[in-house]
């Protein structure tokens, strides 16, 4: 009896069988299933990688205008900032991978390399630090739709204070606006901003807008479109057995829309499950409608759980609906981008604070291709190496007078406050890690 039971168990049965009784337990789909299967849009993944490489930059550039000590930093010290920035190269060739943006260069008195930003590169900064300025009063409505949106009017800064880039709001957004616009926005604590008042002007989603236009130009009827979302799948998406019909069921689902005020919002009040989803897939939609690129970080979007009442897992509510969501594996965080804002990986209705990240992100792209700028500075960067050269052998010693003039024809212009603080430094002792 032992040796049939010892042979039929390497026979594969079915679900029952007379001689033995298997059964199969349906796999689990979890989020993580969800993303190992998902249809991958190769453009948004190529833009999230992109995005990676300019926040890269962002950080460094962030490093260097905190921690240096003149004008400034050498690639010595850069190095030891790997693990903060998450580096796994050699910090000197990823500097020389982008000489639009980074300016390497010999100390002219202490011979080791330094590095500073590149002044293209820093009008950049300053152009989209002066576009932001220039919306404040959109960035106000903004944050006021965002409170208007919580359970009880009410949002923590330190989640603003994670998408602050993001939302394009200035750095120190809590004393240029929240304290600034006493009248609109309150103060709780040091970290609650509650909203003083309502603004009836402003309760009008970004969904409800399509919806409208959608009615009114494609002659549909209100029954299909006054609670539907723009669907948009990936190239290569595979609708299974019913899908269409589940999600036209899904499409006509009554929920509770962002902006309508509702004394408890739960599972029980709203009917079930799914308008309770709904809710919260139209709170999501219309946070990255906010947003100036039309995306964000999946982490940090769970720091709005509790102030909007979402209380089912977001990543895995992102990846339930993937027409209208797309979360990128592409960088060292997931990215969640809204799929009917981007054609072809470009941005349908961009603004100001996009068009400028643009122009960062074309100097990112062109890497170390030549341009006529760069050509010129290798000239005058030869040219310096021979007048250096000639006045080592003698041309010009005795009196010091060739030093100023061989300083001015460096790529890198100097000016009297640089030259001090070389000086500065040149009389400071220990090892030579900083310019």
């Amino acid at each position: 009896m032992y040796r049939i039971w010892n042979s039929c168990s390497h026979i594969q049965f079915g679900p029952f069988n007379s001689t033995l009784q298997k059964r199969w337990k349906k796999p689990a789909v979890t989020a993580q299933t969800r993303l190992e299967n998902r249809t991958r849009d190769l453009k948004l993944d190529k833009l999230a990688a992109q995005y990676k490489k300019l926040k890269l930059i962002l950080n460094l550039h962030h490093l260097m205008s905190t921690r240096r000590r003149g004008p400034f930093v050498s690639v010595q010290l850069m190095s030891r900032w790997n693990s903060i920035l998450g580096l796994n190269t050699a910090t000197g060739a990823f500097l020389r991978k982008y000489p639009h943006i980074f300016e390497v260069f010999t100390h002219p008195v202490k011979r080791n390399i330094c590095c500073r930003i590149t002044k293209k590169f820093k009008g950049l900064l300053q152009e989209e630090d002066n576009v932001i300025r220039e919306l404040e009063l959109d960035n106000v409505a903004r944050l006021k739709k965002l409170l208007m949106m919580s359970r009880n009017g009410t949002l923590h800064v330190h989640a603003l204070r994670l998408i602050r880039r993001e939302l394009g709001l200035p750095e120190d957004f809590r004393e240029s606006i929240f304290l600034k616009y006493t009248s609109v926005f309150k103060l709780i604590d040091l970290e609650v901003v509650a909203l003083v008042d309502r603004d009836k002007g402003l309760n009008v989603a970004e969904i409800e807008k399509w919806r409208e236009r959608e009615y009114r130009e494609k002659w549909l009827s209100e029954f299909e479109t006054k609670y539907a979302f723009p669907i948009n799948f990936p190239t290569g998406f595979k609708k299974g057995a019913g899908f269409k019909e589940k999600l036209r069921n899904w499409q006509r689902l009554t929920y509770v829309k962002p902006y309508e005020r509702k004394e408890a919002v739960r599972v029980r009040t709203c009917g079930g499950i799914e308008p309770f989803e709904k809710r919260a897939v139209g709170i999501l939609h219309e946070l990255l409608s906010l947003t100036v690129e039309k995306m964000v970080a999946v982490e940090r979007l769970v720091h709005f759980r509790r102030d909007y009442g979402i209380e089912v897992n977001i990543r895995e509510l992102l990846l339930k609906h993937p027409g209208i969501f797309y979360v990128s594996t592409k960088g060292n965080t997931q990215m969640v981008f809204l799929r009917e804002a981007y054609s072809g990986g470009i941005l349908v209705e961009p603004n100001p604070v996009y068009v400028v990240r643009r122009k960062m992100m074309d100097n990112i792209l062109l890497g170390v291709r030549n341009t006529r700028q760069l050509k010129i500075q290798k000239e005058i960067k030869e040219e310096t190496k021979i007048d250096v050269k000639c006045s080592e052998n003698g041309a010009g010693s005795g009196d010091g007078d060739f030093a100023i003039p061989i300083l001015e024809r460096f790529s890198i212009h100097y000016t009297a406050n640089d030259l001090s603080d070389i000086g500065d430094i040149s009389k400071e002792s220990g090892p030579t890690d900083k310019c």
